[in-house]
């Protein structure tokens, strides 16, 4: 079979490699994937370049402990081991490889049939691809750190991002009242996925603005937590879930320190969760969430991908495709 192969840390282009290898057997618990689609996370690109340096302390040291990158996978079922109960060759799943030993980069993937759920009836592969992590991330920051009510008043920063547009979506899913912050060019996108208000932070800056919010959730660039902190609502919640590094660690140094008046200050360790993305099935299933996707890529064209991704100004999700 065809696969990504990693080498070393660094640029993509410089330490991928399209090759030939042994296709994988499924053990006795273990379902063996025919991929159809991925896509690329934070993470993946993190893996590729082994930056941060903090990566590399559960990706290798020196050089990585993936042959393979790539989480989020969308397949068909080929062949399942003896002890898998929940699939048959046939079935149409996705999934989160990040606790399976990742994989997603290849024609076939072998993997524990706990990382895989059956995918949406209503959408393409490459749909489904776009969707494990960012609407997981989206729904956790949401749901469980964000503790997200009927009628809250929620802003997503990043709203149209990978887990900015799943967030607006589900947010709006939970009837609260939806504000999506993104630039000039994505307001209309956002406004079309169900945000109630949007705001261009090229022209005003919402912590400025006098409004405050329920429930915060910051998926991509940088503010300040006091920033942020300024625009929360007295017993509202702030959650990073991704962005700039300052963005991602202020919370785990500073939130402690930083949360008052009833206001959480916090960050976002996403968990695969089989659950969750049943979760996520069903929103999509009944067309309340819609996966974006900016652009579709050949496996072949990977190291292309990751370079416009790691760019990030895709609107929604970046996907890799694999044709047979």
């Amino acid at each position: 079979m065809k696969a990504i192969i990693q080498t070393a840390y660094g640029e993509p282009s410089e330490v991928l490699e399209l090759r030939e290898i042994e296709k994988p057997a499924p053990k006795a618990d273990e379902v063996l994937i025919k991929i159809q689609a991925a896509s690329i996370t934070f993470g993946d690109l993190a893996a590729v370049k082994g930056e941060p340096a903090i990566a590399r302390l559960s990706l290798g040291l020196k050089e990585p402990k993936l042959k393979t990158p790539g989480k989020d996978v969308a397949g068909i079922v080929e062949a399942v081991g003896p002890n898998v109960k929940g699939f048959k060759p046939g079935d149409e799943v996705f999934g989160d490889l990040s606790e399976s030993g990742w994989g997603a980069y290849a024609e076939y993937v072998s993997v524990t049939e706990n990382a895989l759920v059956q995918k949406p009836a209503n959408i393409t592969f490459e749909a489904a691809g776009a969707v494990p992590e960012s609407a997981v991330v989206a729904l956790q920051g949401l749901q469980d750190k964000g503790q997200i009510k009927s009628g809250d008043k929620v802003l997503v920063y990043g709203a149209s991002g990978g887990i900015g547009t799943f967030a607006v979506q589900i947010a709006k899913s939970f009837n609260a009242e939806v504000t999506g912050v993104c630039s000039t060019r994505n307001l209309e996108m956002v406004r079309s996925l169900g945000a109630d208000h949007v705001i261009d932070y090229t022209k005003e800056d919402f912590t400025q603005n006098g409004e405050q919010y329920d429930l915060i959730v910051a998926t991509a660039g940088y503010r300040s937590i006091f920033d942020y902190k300024r625009a929360l609502a007295p017993g509202g919640h702030y959650v990073a879930t991704g962005g700039e590094m300052a963005q991602i660690f202020q919370p785990m140094l500073l939130g402690p320190l930083v949360s008052s008046g009833g206001r959480k200050m916090t960050n976002l360790a996403m968990k695969p969760d089989k659950e969750d993305l049943t979760y996520v099935k069903e929103l999509i299933e009944a067309g309340k969430v819609t996966p974006v996707i900016d652009k579709s890529y050949p496996l072949n064209e990977l190291s292309e991908a990751f370079h416009y991704y790691a760019e990030g100004r895709s609107r929604g999700k970046v996907v890799v495709t694999v044709a047979y």
